[in-house]
């Protein structure tokens, strides 16, 4: 996969990443749970931009999209 320089450095905050992975926020902190059952240890992990604001890298994002893809195909 290809990424152009603006989005190697864009960042999405929680609502966006919601939308774009189409799953809920505890899910998301689920997976970033080492105690959950739901722990994804490839799941993109947040970034600190303020003492109460994270965000995501869009391009680590859309890695791991990809990578759930193709581990989906590769199920078959």
């Amino acid at each position: 996969m290809t990424i152009n320089r603006q989005s190697m450095h864009e960042i999405l905050r929680i609502r966006a990443l919601k939308q774009k992975l189409s799953i809920s926020e505890s899910s998301i902190y689920n997976k970033l749970n080492p105690k959950s059952k739901y722990f994804d240890k490839t799941f993109p992990r947040p970034i600190r931009l303020s003492p109460g604001c994270v965000g995501w890298v869009l391009a680590e994002v859309e890695e791991y999209i990809e990578a759930r893809i193709a581990a989906s195909r590769n199920d078959d």
